[in-house]
């Protein structure tokens, strides 16, 4: 299946979490996604990034956005070794709300999102 992908390699650190929800936002309004799926994927997106910083101090945060026709694929993770990752039940509950697919790999460090719309 064609899709395009855009990677996005941020400072793990979180007043960088900006930048991932603003470019998120702008990759599902380009896909047609509603307002709403939008604003949710912004959520998503910031939750991520809150959990792969925590323990990653001067790490990197790389950001994999795959977009296809009606699904927006997200795929992030640290380059840091660090600890499993700690996730809350919280944020699991917030993922589980705000996109329809959610996989998170602690020892890998890594979280795959998955967004679909009606085409």
């Amino acid at each position: 299946m064609n899709h395009d992908e855009v990677r996005l390699v941020l400072p793990a650190a979180p007043e960088y979490a900006r930048v991932a929800r603003l470019a998120v936002a702008g990759l599902a309004t380009r896909l047609g996604f509603s307002y709403d799926d939008v604003e949710d994927l912004r959520i998503a997106v910031g939750e991520v990034c809150s959990i792969l910083a925590a323990d990653d101090i001067g790490g990197r945060l790389t950001l994999l956005y795959r977009l296809h026709p009606a699904i927006l694929e997200v795929e992030a993770s640290t380059n840091g070794g660090g600890p499993p990752l700690k996730v809350a039940e919280l944020s699991e509950t917030i993922l589980g709300a705000v996109v329809d697919e959610h996989a998170i790999d602690v020892d890998a460090r890594s979280i795959r999102l998955v967004k679909r719309h009606a085409a």
